[in-house]
């Protein structure tokens, strides 16, 4: 052993005149010392001075001790597999001495250095270790038992996993029921190390754990109302858990716990407040929730209401004393990364303008999303949106008395808290909240002009809420003036009010869609004056809010007089911005939108868009090459700088169409887009492979000569593990093979067998359903003999799957395709004709020739089985089916 290892005086000198060095403010001091440490780390045993620093050294000051520790972690994080033997053993046995070291400081960091050894899979090498620690537990010496447990609680949180698996003999079957003994310690601080231990095993439900879930239980109630904040913090924590994985042996105490729960909600500690609160949310997910917890709403619901209230710090850190900020610009700390949705391509349905993406930023989040990110008042407020779902107008009983005292309250904070109220409450008791609406809209939109420009903010969110009832009202009643008062908002002196506002009428948008064109010069005029209001951070919000509107209104952006208003400053700042800014993601995508509702329009701006996006994706790759070749020399690229410009040329192939046909010709956009329908990363895929069929369909003569490559590629990416690339793949080979025609018959292998099995799959979204059964029937017209003889199996899962999309011109094409295959092989559909029966009669009005088609098909079937089995078949057909067929078909 090392352990004689004596440092020589020079170089502990050294060492420390280096850590005192390190302490100093001054930079460039700081990155000599960096060099230096870095140099001496050639030493084998200069970690070795670093431990004794630490440990032996008592002579100089803490922090400079537990300086030298943390150096010592660094290197035992970035080389530890290169310390020698002896080196290692002198640290380890260092650590395990000095782990009760009389000071706090030093010994959290011996408890860091430990574990930092034990996470570099160490646990198995350095098998004394736990027992060591577990038997150092039972110290008379209360530092030693508290570093060993500040150690253990580590190791609890970093190496779960491995501490319940076989490799190590499986020391959780002692150490848990140790950890229980200690529940009850004199000692708060050990108290509390003690839960947090076994917390870390709750929601893995690991075994040695089950064993003593009944004695766990009991003692976290011995402890429910402990005087340190800190283990009642991680008592209810526990109970959280708990209610997730072991609900079964909650529910005999429910009653009490929901109890305890109340109190602890109300609790003087925020923390511990906090924690208690994610009780409710947790609860709320549970089958079991409305019939534990319908008899304690009249005590819960005010208490939820209450946390809703901004605490005093909450306003100080929001700054919610400074009304006018407009003018001072970002932190750049406080712009969050934004994520680009890449494009997915999507059927339309009956009754509904485009199929409705699960919203998956949930509206909640956006309230105040500066201050720390999650607190009691952002909870509670998630708990009651949840509960409002689980009992929706049951929840109004409770919520209406406080909201009449609330909404109209003197003091702005209450009624800021109402306002956040009635807004977490819109989804689940919309139902129960319309026969006051029409007296609430007109209050909330009066709140829109508050002096307080919090409660401006959360009364923009709380109106997004409504949009949908607002929208659903004549426009001259509750729509406009909320327009007109939203628009105001926009342009705001408050920054937050400024974002609230703008993403507020986002959503407006989405609900209104047409209802807007009356009032677009309107909007588009308050859009582009904000333009040259808004700072860093805004200024990302609102190029969704334009993005938005051209979705929502589409053609009807594309006159000359809102073009000039929109493109000058759009163009501006895409010109501004360098290749390498972030900034452009939500500019691409926006333009993207633009791009495609105004169609011919965005022409004259065409040529300079697409060029750049053809170079951000040709930099992309570049760069990718670059990295993987020498990934020393080279950072890898970011690859969304790609996806978001391959999304761009789709939007500009969909809104030019043919005009973007010399743009293509003149560019080397289809070997860009073979390179990246290989990316390893998914969405880059994705992203091509829905440009591939937005220039398929745009200009196929420039396509064309590449099929050859392109089609082996997406038929190996027809994989339904990653939803959006095989749909978007599968909507391509459809498209492609339209303009093919009888010439895609050397393709159909590679694809067909693939998008069969992904039409019997159970679970498959209904959107790649849709899009598969589509390439299906356009494979069949196309190449009837090659795919007829799988019609069986495939015939049923096609009808379901399309029976309520729109007539269009995918569902005609596909249609056509089944027909014809229904010509080649009439075997294949006889056991489920009534769902081909079905699938016709969702039709509306097909072309002509298309309802021959129909026609020829149900009257040979017809004739086929004869008038007394027909009657009997189509006795078996619902009333409403059977009355189109015979209207339509005569059958």
């Amino acid at each position: 052993m090392e352990c004689d290892w004596k440092p020589d005086e020079q170089g502990l000198q050294q060492i420390l005149q280096l850590l005192k060095e390190s302490q100093s403010p001054d930079t460039s001091t700081q990155r000599s010392v960096q060099q230096r440490l870095e140099q001496l780390n050639q030493f084998p045993d200069f970690n070795n001075y670093l431990i004794f620093v630490l440990t032996k050294l008592k002579s100089e000051d803490e922090p400079t001790r537990s300086l030298s520790g943390l150096i010592l972690k660094n290197n035992v994080k970035a080389h530890y597999q290169n310390f020698p033997n002896g080196v290692s053993d002198f640290i380890k046995s260092e650590c395990l001495q000095n782990i009760g070291d009389a000071s706090p400081l030093i010994r959290a960091t011996v408890g860091i250095l430990i574990t930092t050894i034990a996470s570099k899979g160490e646990l198995q090498n350095w098998p004394e270790l736990l027992p060591k620690l577990c038997l150092l537990l039972d110290s008379e010496d209360y530092n030693t038992c508290e570093g060993a447990f500040g150690a253990l609680q580590k190791i609890c949180e970093d190496s779960a996993e491995i501490l319940d698996s076989d490799m190590l003999d499986r020391p959780l079957n002692i150490m848990i029921p140790k950890f229980l003994q200690f529940f009850k310690h004199s000692s708060p601080k050990i108290r509390s190390h003690a839960i947090a231990c076994v917390n870390q095993f709750i929601i893995s439900r690991t075994q040695a754990l089950m064993l003593h879930i009944d004695p766990f239980i009991e003692n976290l109630f011995a402890l429910a109302t402990d005087d340190e904040p800190e283990v009642r913090k991680n008592v209810c924590r526990a109970l959280v858990m708990l209610l997730e994985v072991r609900l079964d042996r909650l529910l005999p105490h429910m009653h009490n716990i929901i109890e305890y729960m109340l109190q602890r909600t109300q609790d003087q500690d925020e923390n511990v407040a906090l924690e208690a609160c994610e009780f409710w949310l947790t609860l709320a997910e549970q089958p079991v929730c409305k019939e534990v917890l319908c008899g304690h709403l009249s005590q819960l619901t005010p208490v939820l209401v209450n946390g809703m209230k901004y605490s005093e710090i909450d306003i100080i850190l929001l700054k919610g004393d400074i009304e006018e900020d407009e003018a001072i610009p970002d932190s750049e700390q406080d712009i969050r990364p934004r994520f680009h949705r890449s494009r997915t391509v999507a059927q339309q349905h009956e009754g509904d303008g485009i199929e409705e993406e699960e919203d998956e930023d949930d509206e909640l989040d956006d309230d105040d999303d500066t201050i720390s990110d999650w607190n009691l008042r952002k909870c509670s407020a998630a708990a009651l949106d949840v509960l409002a779902n689980v009992f929706r107008d049951d929840l109004l009983l409770h919520i209406l008395p406080l909201l009449k005292e609330l909404l109209f309250h003197p003091e702005w904070v209450v009624k800021e808290s109402g306002i956040l109220v009635l807004g977490a409450i819109a989804e689940g008791c919309m139902q129960g909240m319309i026969p006051y609406l029409p007296e609430l809209i007109p209050h909330l939109i009066q709140c829109l002009s508050d002096k307080k420009a919090l409660v401006r903010s959360i009364t923009c969110w709380t109106l997004s809420r409504y949009a949908h009832w607002v929208v659903s009202q004549p426009p001259d009643i509750y729509l406009k003036p909320l327009m007109t008062e939203l628009l105001k908002r926009i342009l705001d002196s408050n920054k937050r009010v400024q974002e609230a506002a703008c993403s507020a009428f986002a959503t407006l948008e989405e609900e209104a869609c047409t209802e807007l064109v009356p009032y677009l010069a309107f909007i588009l005029d308050t859009l582009v004056f904000a333009f040259s209001k808004y700072q860093h951070k805004n200024l990302l919000i609102l190029y969704d809010a334009i993005g938005t509107l051209a979705d929502s209104v589409g053609h009807h952006l594309n006159k000359p007089e809102y073009i000039q208003m929109l493109m000058p400053p759009l163009i501006q700042k895409w010109n501004q911005l360098k290749d390498e800014d972030k900034d452009l993601f939500p500019l691409l995508e926006c333009l993207s939108s633009v791009a495609t509702a105004l169609q011919s329009g965005f022409l004259p701006y065409c040529e300079p868009v697409y060029q750049r996006c053809v170079n951000l994706v040709q930099k992309t790759l570049a760069q990718a090459m670059l990295h993987q070749s020498q990934p020393d020399q080279y950072e890898a690229p970011d690859k969304d700088f790609m996806i978001v410009a391959l999304d761009l040329l789709s939007g500009l192939a969909e809104g030019l169409g043919g005009t973007i046909e010399q743009l293509v010709a003149r560019s080397n956009i289809l070997t860009l887009m073979y390179q990246c329908m290989q990316d390893k990363m998914p969405e880059v895929r994705q992203s091509s492979f829905a440009l591939l069929g937005d220039l398929t369909k745009a200009c196929f003569q420039h396509v064309k000569p590449c099929i050859a490559d392109f089609m082996p590629i997406l038929g190996t990416n027809l994989n339904p593990e990653l939803i959006s690339v095989c749909n978007n793949a599968t909507w391509a080979i459809g498209e492609i093979s339209i303009q093919m025609g009888p010439e895609m018959q050397p393709y159909i292998a590679m694809v067909l067998h693939q998008l069969v099995e992904i039409i019997n799959r159970p679970n498959t979204p209904k959107t790649l359903l849709e899009n598969t059964a589509i390439t299906i029937g356009r494979l069949g017209y196309v190449c009837p003999q090659e795919v007829a003889p799988m019609l069986q199996q495939f015939i049923r899962p096609w009808c379901t799957s399309l029976r309520n999309i729109r007539d269009n011109e995918e569902k005609d094409s596909a249609f056509r395709g089944i027909c014809t295959m229904i010509s080649v092989n009439p075997g294949g559909v006889v056991q489920d004709f009534i769902f081909f029966c079905d699938a016709v009669a969702s039709w509306m009005n097909p072309k002509d020739d298309l309802r021959d088609m129909f026609y020829k098909i149900l009257h040979g079937f017809k004739n086929q089985v004869g008038e007394e089995n027909w009657r009997r078949f189509s006795d078996q057909f619902p009333m409403p089916l059977k009355e189109r067929l015979a209207t339509f078909y005569g059958v």
